[in-house]
């Protein structure tokens, strides 16, 4: 097995650390599978059913002036890595003005992610800092646990307002309560709410937008104002909006009626899944 990749420009390393931290922020392990034409991150292990997940990819072309990959064998041609996300994060958060940033799959005394940031100083000389981050190389067996999370056909689709927004109305209402409503319809609405025992609150949002293959699978009578909802753990969603980094130029929240919240934010070739089951 074989893998290296490496990341020149300045903007592609920003964009690959903020992912790094949300994906540190999401996953304390993650999975790291390397396929030829995408890395993927996901939560690690067997996810159970009422567990959030995780997934994010990264395009080949997205990021990468060279990439190179062999892996198990010709028919699956693929390397699943489990390493400890902050550690990721960690080794490449001080690479923003680096002039390079290289991954590559190592042996040492055990299997490696090999992160090399290469600094330019003052002098015009540069200087490489290596970190060497241990990993786990997963058998072909475990494989099926670190596939891409099947999302059952959601029963709204909206885009989601300004999440800095969305974050600070989230941060203020979950110190009401334990469990948040999100709410949205096929008329571009979504809501969210808390209930306790001594209080009420709930924000409004309009004219968010649908997506269109959402708008495409509306039955002809179906009632565009009826609100889909879901309950779902206020601290999973404070998770996420506190974690996500990236500055995505489409965001998506998907509802499965009182079973599933799907959070979808996508950069260029860069995308990032979420799923919060209901509670």
């Amino acid at each position: 097995m074989k893998f290296r990749a490496k990341i020149s420009s300045k903007g592609f390393i920003e964009v690959f650390i903020q992912l790094s931290g949300t994906v540190a922020k999401l996953a304390k392990v993650c999975v790291l599978r390397v396929c030829p034409d995408k890395l993927c991150f996901s939560s690690a292990g067997s996810t159970p059913v009422r567990a959030d997940r995780l997934w994010c990819e990264v395009g080949r072309g997205a990021l990468f002036r060279q990439f190179h990959m062999e892996g198990v064998s010709e028919e699956l041609n693929e390397i699943y890595l489990e390493l400890t996300s902050e550690h990721l994060f960690r080794a490449v958060k001080n690479a923003r003005n680096a002039a390079s940033l290289k991954l590559q799959l190592t042996k040492k005394r055990r299997p490696c992610l090999t992160v090399a940031v290469e600094l330019a100083s003052c002098t015009g000389h540069t200087r490489v800092v290596v970190h060497d981050l241990p990993v786990r190389v997963l058998p072909r067996i475990l494989w099926k646990d670190c596939l891409k999370p099947r999302v059952r056909a959601c029963d709204v689709s909206v885009y989601l307002p300004a999440l800095k927004t969305l974050k600070s109305i989230v941060e203020k209402m979950a110190n009401m309560g334990d469990y948040m409503l999100v709410e949205a319809n096929r008329n571009g609405q979504m809501n969210l709410s808390i209930e306790t025992d001594t209080v009420s609150i709930k924000s409004y949002f309009k004219n968010l937008g649908n997506p269109p293959e959402s708008t495409l699978a509306t039955p002809q009578n179906r009632d565009q104002e009826r609100m889909v909802q879901v309950w779902v753990d206020k601290r999973k969603l404070l998770q996420f909006f506190e974690g996500q980094q990236i500055n995505p130029t489409m965001a998506v929240c998907n509802i499965l009626s009182n079973t599933l919240l799907h959070l979808v934010l996508v950069h260029e070739d860069v995308s990032i899944q979420y799923s919060i089951p209901a509670s």
